[in-house]
């Protein structure tokens, strides 16, 4: 169901600090904390003892004690106090340690084999650190769906034109064709508009007037991270291959699709920009847009989820479904791999 040897976003790095969080990634019950020099933990939830959570112990100095019998744990699960038993420590006490990293203002964990978690595998983002790019405080938001269905979703630029029509939508988003490609590591969708208006949400953002060539580049990438890039310029200055003017307006939506569980995803995002970097109106103004989309997205979704889990009849795809189907067979098979390469171990 899920590809565990990757990177996922657990939450945001300022949301984690020296309290016990319990979480649920992928189905499996996790506890976040960061030790006294601020270099964060994931560790099982679960004493090994009778599964009281760890959460519900106490945090003690860089260790965790659980709050049924005392049973103690370092960093890397290693049980070591047993006060009922002090002088024989179980030899399998213990719990799962998971390998977690700080970067882009996220922690990611990673779920699979701790030998493979390289942190350079992180995914990058470029001009992350240009001063020139502005950068949205961003979101979370759980979803009552699976995550592919989110996934689908972000693949999809038609659906801006019912479900946004108040913020993203705009001239030509319902009928242009669209351009299916692929790489190693997921698909993209894209197509240019050309010659109308700016879409509502980004007439307030651009620096030109009157009407625009704009794209819409919508990609995902393993194991679940969406790529949407907006593109506006001056109408003639847009396409394929066109260098970008002074007046190209670039913003780029960062989507982070987190598993909670098989009908339940935990969806973090920011947006990043080539303009207005230091405006914090526009920060907000941005953010506050980019929440009431996804609202409505989350409206949509939690509704497909529930019709597609208790479908009495056969679903259809239509053409616009082409990424989606292209980017789950991409998943399906690295999953299928990576089942393969373990049961060789």
């Amino acid at each position: 169901m899920y590809l565990k040897n990757c990177w996922y976003v657990a939450a945001w790095s300022s949301d984690i600090g020296r309290t016990l969080k319990a979480e649920t990634f992928l189905g499996e019950n996790v506890v976040l904390y960061r030790k006294q020099d601020g270099t964060p933990v994931a560790l099982e939830d679960a004493c090994p003892h009778r599964k009281l959570p760890l959460s519900c112990g106490k945090l003690k100095g860089e260790t965790v004690e659980c709050g049924y019998h005392g049973l103690t744990f370092d960093s890397t699960g290693t049980c070591v106090a047993a006060p009922t038993q002090a002088s024989a420590i179980p030899r399998r006490a213990a719990v799962k340690s998971y390998p977690v990293a700080d970067r882009h203002r996220f922690l990611w964990i990673w779920m699979g084999d701790p030998a493979l978690a390289d942190p350079d595998k992180i995914f990058e983002i470029p001009n992350f650190d240009d001063p020139s790019w502005g950068k949205t405080d961003g979101g979370v938001m759980d979803i009552a769906c699976n995550y592919l269905w989110v996934c689908d979703n972000l693949l999809d630029p038609s659906h801006v034109a019912w479900v946004h029509v108040t913020s993203f939508a705009g001239a030509g988003t319902d009928d242009e064709p669209l351009n299916l490609e692929r790489h190693d590591s997921g698909v993209v969708v894209s197509r240019w508009i050309t010659g109308k208006p700016p879409s509502p949400y980004y007439a307030k953002l651009v620096r030109f007037d009157g009407a625009c060539d704009r794209l819409q580049h919508y990609e995902m990438c393993l194991p679940a991270i969406g790529v949407n890039k907006s593109v506006y310029t001056p109408e003639g200055t847009g396409g394929y291959g066109a260098a970008p003017v002074a007046e190209t307006f670039i913003n780029i939506s960062y989507n982070f699709m987190t598993p909670i569980d098989a009908d339940r995803t935990r969806y973090f995002w920011f947006q990043h920009r080539n303009d207005h970097a230091d405006d914090k109106a526009i920060s907000t103004y941005m953010n506050d847009g980019a929440r009431m989309a996804f609202t409505e997205d989350r409206e949509v979704l939690e509704k497909v989820h529930e019709g597609m889990k208790h479908a009495t009849t056969p679903h259809i795809d239509l053409g616009l479904d082409a990424g989606a189907k292209s980017f789950r067979h991409m998943l399906d098979r690295a999953i299928a791999a990576e089942a393969t390469a373990q049961a060789a171990e």
